[in-house]
């Protein structure tokens, strides 16, 4: 089987989604894939295809609204304390409780792209106040007035310490590369909540140990990791106020059909 993958290979000129390490020198003939993600870049980069003459298309505006409902699941188990209610469940236990309301609370977007958006559109149903960070301010986004405010990469911390929830959902690049380090994690308010939804590679893993740790960051839902898998030694894994999903944030049973409506279009201009 693994004979006649390569040879396919060695025919293919379109591959859907990036091809594993060991196979791409069996793809001579490769001018075109379609991923099935958005951030892509770096992977591209170390398959050492950027130099190549190959076409890469991405799967952006797929995984928006998913990514979104897994924010606001995370950010809704947390303020209103699911995870005790399941505890009192258990025990059989009748106490009423008080949780945190989700209303005017301020969400900071770090990112003011596509997943931004979905998230940002929750946020204002559910009457939030959203700040979005990006690298370019000043442009012309059709979603601009869903954000509150939006700020350079150079007011982060400030606008970090006006956060209630921190949501991260920019490409993993060398200008992100540990955005999120200790100096952004103390600017923020004691306790707050944290979701990325980015790369593992865009915080500081270390730093976010610490403030999960001293009460800093309050809880953290967190769908990547620095290496992945998350190894079985990290202590992410038997913290009480971490969420760990396995990559899968964007992943729902309709994925693949609305990636397929991206690559059928697609596959007609390139016949054309």
């Amino acid at each position: 089987q693994q004979r006649r993958w390569q040879e396919l290979l060695g025919q293919a000129e379109i591959l859907w989604d990036l091809p594993a390490p060991e196979d791409v020198a069996h793809a001579v003939r490769l001018r075109w894939i379609q991923t099935t993600s958005t951030g892509v870049g770096q992977a591209v980069a170390k398959l050492g295809l950027a130099n190549r003459e190959v076409l890469v298309t991405t799967a952006r505006g797929v995984h928006a609204r998913p990514l979104a409902e897994f924010v606001f699941m995370a950010l809704l188990v947390h303020w209103r304390g699911l995870r005790h209610l399941d505890a009192e469940q258990r025990a059989h236990r009748w106490e009423r409780y008080c949780g945190e309301a989700v209303a005017g609370r301020t969400l900071v977007t770090v990112g003011a792209g596509d997943l931004a958006h979905g998230c940002a559109r929750l946020a204002k149903a559910l009457d939030m106040r959203v700040v979005a960070i990006a690298r370019d301010p000043a442009k012309a986004r059709e979603h601009n007035t869903l954000f509150d405010a939006i700020r350079p990469i150079a007011e982060l911390h400030a606008a970090l310490a006006t956060a209630d929830a921190v949501m991260v959902a920019v490409p993993h690049t060398p200008a992100t590369e540990r955005l999120i380090d200790r100096a952004a994690f103390a600017a923020m308010r004691p306790g707050i909540a944290f979701v990325n939804i980015a790369r593992g590679q865009v915080i500081d893993e270390a730093a976010l140990i610490e403030a999960l740790r001293s009460g800093r960051v309050g809880f953290a839902a967190l769908d990547v990791a620095e290496v992945e898998p998350l190894p079985p030694s990290s202590p992410l894994w038997d913290m009480p106020n971490v969420l760990i999903s396995p990559h899968s944030a964007s992943a729902v049973t309709s994925e693949n059909a609305a990636i397929t409506d991206i690559f059928v279009p697609n596959l007609r201009c390139w016949l054309d």
